[in-house]
């Protein structure tokens, strides 16, 4: 193989692979399309055909990526999806947000250590619930859960700063006015502490230090002091 084409083969980028739909087995479609309406999901198809096949899509608030089920979907047993999650910058606003729409939601719960102990049902980081909120309020710590009519189970889980290398910084995005208004409150009440630091003086330069607060949360870099 030539010298210059063995280049191009381990300089070529990756291709990109988008998560776009994720299957859920219901046993009832119509109850399932009033359930996931009652989220306040978008709905971005309900397909029939003669051959006694329908496929419903919902796409919740702000995802890339959208749920679909139906009739003649899928052969999994209705309720047998787990463990299915929905990332949110403020699990308190998110669980307010489906009791208001009457949807029964489980409290917030948070994992003790890395304790995988307990009879209660399983989640990503172990099976003890510890009731509340993560003491420190730490990322990816604090959890709510509920399920819909047949089953399939959902978790809520707040992340308010990814780990170092899951988002680039330059690629620092927000999908809802909510969730960037959450990300400058924090900015905030950082920006607030920098200022005490020095001197209580007033910070003319405040909006790039927000900004700059803001894409390393994201992209879980070290955070200005």
């Amino acid at each position: 193989m030539p010298a210059t084409t063995a280049a191009r083969t381990t300089t070529a980028p990756a291709i990109d692979m988008k998560l776009e739909l994720v299957v859920i087995p219901v046993s009832d479609v119509d109850r399932a399309k009033a359930f996931y309406a009652k989220l306040g999901w978008r709905i971005d198809a309900d397909f029939a055909g003669s051959d006694d096949y329908r496929v419903i899509q919902f796409t919740p608030p702000g995802s890339p990526s959208s749920v679909i089920f139906g009739k003649n979907v899928t052969a999994a047993a209705p309720g047998s999806a787990q463990g299915l999650y929905l990332i949110v910058s403020d699990i308190e606003a998110a669980r307010n947000d489906l009791r208001d729409r009457g949807i029964e939601v489980s409290e917030i719960f948070h994992a003790e250590g890395d304790v995988h102990t307990g009879s209660d049902e399983p989640y990503l980081f172990g099976r003890r619930r510890i009731s509340g909120l993560d003491p420190a309020r730490g990322s990816y710590r604090s959890y709510v859960s509920f399920r819909d009519p047949d089953g399939n189970g959902w978790l809520f889980q707040e992340i308010t700063a990814r780990l170092p290398g899951r988002v680039e910084a330059a690629a620092t995005t927000f999908t809802s006015s909510t969730e960037l208004a959450s990300a400058l409150r924090r900015a905030s009440v950082a920006h607030g502490e920098h200022e005490k630091r020095n001197g209580g003086q007033h910070d003319a330069n405040w909006p790039d230090w927000y900004a700059d607060y803001i894409a390393r949360e994201q992209a879980g870099e070290p955070l200005p002091v």
